[in-house]
C-alpha cells in the first residue's frame, strides 16, 4: 500500500459571515450634552392650521401653527418641496417651542417643526405623534 505525504488542500469556501468585521457603533455625530442642557429644550404638538408658499423661494413655507396653551404660532420651514399645503393643513407635528424667533427670507419664525431625513436621497419625514393628541402638548 502506498502512502502520500502530500494532504490534499482545498481552498475554504468563502464565508462572508465568517470573514465579515464586526458592527461598530456610528460615531456621535456632535458632542455629548447632558441631560439638563437638553431639558432646556421645550418640544411641544402643534396642529397647523394653514400654510402659505414664501415668495421667492421654492423651497421654503410659512405655517400658521395652534399650540394650544401657548396660543398660535408662525414657523417658516423648508419643506415645500417634499409636502403640499393640502398635505399638512390639520396635521399634528413636534416643534422646538423655545426656540429664539428668526427672519428667513423676510418672514418671522417662531419655532421650528422636527423632521428626519436622509443624507442619501434626501427623504423628509415629519415627526408627528402616532395619535391625535392636544395641540400644545409636551414631549418628553
Amino acid at each position: 500500500m502506498e502512502t502520500t505525504d502530500k494532504l490534499e488542500t482545498t481552498p475554504p469556501a468563502e464565508n462572508t459571515a465568517a470573514t465579515a468585521q464586526p458592527a461598530v457603533a456610528a460615531p456621535i455625530p456632535d458632542e455629548e450634552i447632558e441631560i439638563d442642557l437638553f431639558a432646556r429644550v421645550k418640544l411641544r404638538t402643534a396642529t397647523i392650521e394653514a400654510v402659505e408658499s414664501v415668495p421667492k423661494s421654492k423651497k421654503l413655507y410659512k405655517l400658521q401653527l395652534d399650540v394650544g396653551e401657548l396660543g398660535k404660532r408662525q414657523i417658516v420651514s423648508g419643506i415645500a418641496q417634499h409636502y403640499t399645503p393640502e398635505q399638512l393643513i390639520g396635521r399634528q407635528i413636534v416643534i422646538v417651542a423655545n426656540l429664539k424667533p428668526a427672519k428667513l427670507m423676510g418672514v418671522d419664525s417662531q419655532g421650528m417643526l422636527l423632521a428626519a431625513s436622509t443624507d442619501g436621497d434626501g427623504a423628509l419625514a415629519l415627526l408627528t405623534p402616532e395619535k391625535q393628541i392636544p395641540a400644545g402638548s409636551r414631549v418628553r
